[in-house]
């Protein structure tokens, strides 16, 4: 990232939250990344890297994220606070309909956006996103919530192995840094949506799938081990404009594992551009 400069930086206030955001780039195609759990805006400095000539790309952190703050009220965004914030984002950085580019929950919130505000939506990318928790997941939510807040470097160890094996060493030393450094409140807030992810039935207790009615391109790692094939089939049938795209040789984590994963990406925002023309 160090080479490329945003054109545009600060900070949003949405209702109880102050939010941070990047822009980059002023290509034609506007891209809005959502992070998934206990993520920043960090983990999109290659997509920017190889995209911010061609594209306009803003990154952003949710509440729980980064340097987002909460002024008052609960330590979590609920899910409608999250679409909120997102559509200030958009609101405050796209000139027209926005691709939303997510990482595992991202989703949701990128999902439930668009079926809100299918005007604003170009298109959903959306990495490693399942209607519901498999075994895998919900054990090791489980086991890593159940460890003491003593033992951080035990909680993110459980994590990496369970879904992040295929990171590279670097990622996974910045994992147990961020669970090293995290305030109480952030890992309580973070311990708890896991909980929640374990309670719920699936994604359909949150949105009607098929109220979706924006072109969707679910991506999923092959090596993925914390959602099933199966059910990112079964989600994709339910929606009226989507397709999946499985990608070899990588996890859950996707890019961050791989950057080759970008190629994928680019072969994508191409056929958006040439629809676009």
């Amino acid at each position: 990232m160090s080479t490329f400069k945003a054109l545009k930086k600060g900070e949003i206030k949405v209702d109880r939250f102050i939010i941070p955001y990047r822009i980059y780039g002023n290509g034609k195609l506007n891209l809005v990344c959502v992070n998934g759990v206990q993520q920043s805006m960090a983990m999109w400095h290659s997509f920017v890297e190889r995209f911010c000539s061609d594209c306009k790309i803003t990154l952003f952190d949710f509440p729980g994220q980064g340097k987002a703050s909460i002024v008052t009220g609960p330590a979590n965004a609920s899910i409608n606070e999250q679409v909120e914030i997102l559509k200030s984002v958009v609101n405050l950085s796209c000139s027209s309909a926005a691709i939303l580019c997510s990482a595992s929950w991202g989703g949701v919130p990128a999902m439930l956006f668009a079926s809100k505000y299918p005007q604003e939506v170009r298109c959903l990318v959306l990495a490693g996103m399942g209607t519901r928790p498999n075994k895998r997941m919900i054990e090791t939510i489980q086991k890593g919530c159940n460890i003491e807040d003593s033992e951080r470097q035990e909680m993110a160890d459980v994590l990496i192995n369970s879904f992040g094996e295929n990171l590279p060493q670097k990622m996974k030393e910045r994992i147990l840094k961020q669970f090293c450094s995290m305030s109480k409140e952030n890992l309580r807030a973070f311990c708890e949506h896991g909980m929640l992810i374990v309670s719920a039935k699936g994604l359909e207790d949150i949105i009607n799938l098929s109220d979706v009615k924006v072109e969707t391109i679910l991506l999923n790692g092959e090596k993925d081990t914390i959602i099933d094939m199966e059910d990112v089939r079964g989600m994709a049938k339910k929606m009226p404009f989507c397709r999946v795209v499985v990608i070899k040789g990588v996890g859950h984590f996707l890019h961050l594992e791989n950057k080759d994963v970008l190629d994928v990406y680019s072969g994508i925002l191409s056929e958006i551009n040439k629809k676009n023309r």
